[in-house]
């Protein structure tokens, strides 16, 4: 019996011991990707296997590739199936060389324009955080991009729920999906391309689909058809489309100002505004994104304060995109220091009984 006890005791500790091991793994693996993704303001950097520019990589390539060309696409890039259907472009999958790719098509010529502008601003922001440029033509208005069969941030709870991806429905999984969303809006915010605002963003469902998902569950962004410059030096400014918006989701400044005295929409005397648009959104994209997990409510606490703050109603009191992704990271890794002091508390008493 005393055997039998000493070896129970043996494997409760050996078990402590390999799941403090694999949280602390877990915990430093997350460090480098941070340093390595974000620069020390928060601004996205190339990975270390990126391409230089005008090429590209998927992850079972050796080596980089340049963009492929008209006549690339039309011999060695084989449409399988329609995965998607938008106002602008039809999205199938296809395979080129083995790899599964995703071909964008022009839907109507009367979105020429906005799918011309997706492509300017795929080719000129192309990072870890978004998604990876493989090729186009404009001959026939295609553009090819990297496959992420997780689909859009939409398919997020969906795919949690997996059997075999359920492991990785934790607060740490999530709230690091919140990291890179703001990172992309500050990234977007102070881009090479300029000051970008996110205008194909007046829903929270129309938000989510800028976003697609990755296999280890992070996120790129994906649609950049609405992506208009903002440039405070030459008075530039944005409205999102001709017409009017409504609901709580849009910022204040994104509704017709003149509702309550019964004056109709008109586009030409509607006010313009800033990318501070972006960040009346933050809170309710995030409150999606954390959901109902262990830990969200502590999360959801600690964000209060900076939430209440991206939700002033002028927008010039709201936070940047960077001082909100300050406080995100600075949350994760104070939540799993306290996490790894936990185990090892748990792991003490384990060792003593």
């Amino acid at each position: 019996m005393g055997h039998q006890g000493s070896l129970s005791i043996y494997q409760r500790t050996s078990l402590v011991a390999i799941c403090l091991a694999a949280l602390l793994l877990s915990n430093i693996l997350i460090y480098l990707y941070l340093d390595s993704v974000y620069q020390s303001d928060g601004q996205a950097v190339p990975t270390h296997d990126s391409c230089v520019t005008q090429y590209f990589k998927m992850p079972t390539m050796r080596n980089c590739t340049p963009w492929l060309n008209c006549s690339l696409i039309k011999s060695d890039v084989r449409k399988l199936r329609l995965i998607g259907h938008g106002g602008v472009k039809k999205v199938y999958l296809a395979e080129w060389k083995g790899q599964k790719v995703a071909v964008s098509q022009l839907s109507t010529m009367d979105y020429a324009e906005d799918f011309l502008h997706g492509l300017s601003m795929l080719k000129a922001l192309q990072g870890p955080l978004v998604v990876q440029l493989v090729g186009f033509c404009l001959e026939n208005h295609t553009m090819v991009t990297e496959y992420h069969p997780l689909g859009s941030l939409l398919n997020l709870n969906a795919a949690l729920a997996r059997e075999q991806q359920k492991h990785k429905d934790t607060w740490q999984t999530r709230l690091m999906l919140a990291i890179d969303y703001v990172s992309v809006l500050h990234y977007l915010h102070n881009s090479p391309a300029g000051r970008r605002v996110m205008c194909d963003s007046n829903t929270l469902e129309k938000t989510l689909s800028q976003f697609l998902l990755t296999n280890d569950f992070h996120l790129v962004v994906n649609d950049l058809d609405a992506l208009p410059e903002v440039d405070i030096s030459r008075g530039l400014l944005v409205k999102c489309g001709p017409r009017e918006l409504s609901g709580d989701f849009v910022a204040p400044e994104q509704l017709w100002p003149f509702n309550n005295k019964g004056k109709p929409f008109s586009n030409e005397l509607m006010h313009e505004y800033d990318e501070k648009t972006d960040i009346w959104k933050i809170p309710d994209v995030v409150q999606f994104l954390i959901g109902k997990v262990a830990g969200g409510d502590l999360i959801h606490f600690h964000l209060f304060q900076i939430h209440k703050e991206c939700k002033a109603e002028d927008p010039k009191l709201r936070p940047s995109a960077l001082d909100v992704l300050m406080i995100y990271k600075a949350l994760y890794s104070n939540m799993a220091r306290d996490n790894t002091r936990s185990f090892e508390k748990y792991s003490s008493v384990a060792k003593v009984t």
